[in-house]
Parts: C-alpha cells; sequence; structure tokens
C-alpha cells in the first residue's frame, strides 16, 4: 500500500474516532452538565474521573498502535501520529459544534485534558496545534514518500522539546487551579505563540532545502 493511501486512510481513521470522542463527551455532558458545559466548571470525581483519566490514555496508545501498525520507520510513525492526533482533535471540535452547537466560538474555554493535570484554554488554540502537527506530518510523510527521510540534529530535537514545553505550560497554568475555585488562570497567549511559531518555525528551517 502507497503512503499516500496509507495517510488518506488514517486521515478517515481519525474523523471516525473524531466523532467517538465526541459522542462520549455529549453523553458526559447530558449526564454531568445539564445545563451546559460553561465556567466556572464542577469537575467530576471518584470512579467517572479516574475512567476518563484512563480513557484519554487508552485512546492515545490507540494512536500509537495504529500508526505502529501502518508504518515501519520510526520517523514515519512520529509523523503520522502527528496527523492523526490533529484529524481527530479538530473533528471532535467539529462534530461537538454539529451535535451540540458547541463551542460557541474559537475564544470558547475548554477543558483539554486530564493528563498529568488539568490541560484549560480557549478552543483556537488546541485548533491551531492540531493544524500544525496535521502540517508538519504530512510535510514528512510527504518526503518519506519519495524515499527521503531527513535527518534531524539533536539542537533540532531540543528546539521542539522546549517548544512543545512552553505549548504545554500554556495550557496547564491556566488550568492549575481549575479543581479548587472551578475558573482557569488567564491564558498565556504570548506563551504559547512563541512556542507553536519555534515549533513551526524550526521544523520547515531544518526541511527548506530537503
Amino acid at each position: 500500500m502507497s503512503m499516500n493511501k496509507k495517510l488518506f486512510l488514517l486521515m478517515i481513521w481519525g474523523i471516525a474516532f473524531g466523532y467517538m470522542e465526541a459522542a462520549v463527551v455529549v453523553y458526559l455532558r447530558a449526564l454531568y452538565y445539564p445545563e451546559g458545559f460553561t465556567f466556572p466548571l464542577k469537575l467530576i470525581s471518584g470512579t467517572i474521573m479516574w475512567t476518563e483519566i484512563g480513557r484519554e490514555a487508552a485512546t492515545l496508545v490507540l494512536m500509537a498502535v495504529t500508526v505502529m501498525l501502518a508504518y515501519d520507520r520510526f520517523q514515519s510513525r512520529f509523523a503520522a501520529f502527528a496527523v492523526l492526533f490533529g484529524v481527530w482533535d479538530i473533528f471532535y471540535y467539529l462534530f461537538l459544534w454539529l451535535i451540540l452547537g458547541w463551542p460557541e466560538s474559537p475564544k470558547t474555554w475548554d477543558l483539554l485534558f486530564l493528563i498529568p493535570l488539568p490541560w484549560v484554554g480557549p478552543v483556537w488554540a488546541p485548533v491551531l496545534v492540531s493544524l500544525g502537527l496535521i502540517g508538519v506530518g504530512s510535510a514528512v510523510l510527504t518526503l518519506n514518500a519519495r524515499r527521503r527521510y531527513p535527518h534531524f540534529s539533536k539542537g533540532f530535537v531540543v528546539t521542539e522539546t522546549v517548544a512543545g514545553l512552553m505549548i504545554v505550560a500554556s495550557f496547564l497554568l491556566s488550568g492549575r487551579n481549575i479543581a479548587v475555585t472551578g475558573m482557569p488562570e488567564p491564558f498565556l497567549w504570548p506563551l504559547f505563540l512563541a512556542g507553536f511559531l519555534l515549533g513551526v518555525g524550526a521544523f520547515f528551517y531544518s526541511i527548506r532545502k530537503r
């Protein structure tokens, strides 16, 4: 099977899984937030909370195993995971909007993840990350399809790690008091955008001649 066909099928997988994720959230909101998912937010607790954390972890495992079955090289697997994650996340929000009319706008706040601590931010931020992941992952897979496997330096890996940590920190800092007050802290968008631009810029600078 060609790499392009694999990528197409992975995108279909991501869209379908985005719907499954949205369906679970629709059920949770009907049970725990019948008056609407708004802040201040009352977090679920106990068995349901741990079940939700386990579901998030299982979702990441499913994605990882899927790309491992589809590709042989680590670079292709990593790139495919980025694409799959991005497609899944964007279509998750799209299906929620179609079913619930939520989010009302890109500025709507959301509880993104619970691992290892609550991630909180406006919807536009994770969607932007997902678009970046799709773009970067697709670029690498396009090169791999031509049997070109870019070598990324240690400096590049360090730069991308720092960029990723900056993005994650912006979400974690916004959610640091959510369990106590139910309200997010102001989103540190300068930190987020700095991390995003650093990561995307370093990537395309690294492959510009490849």
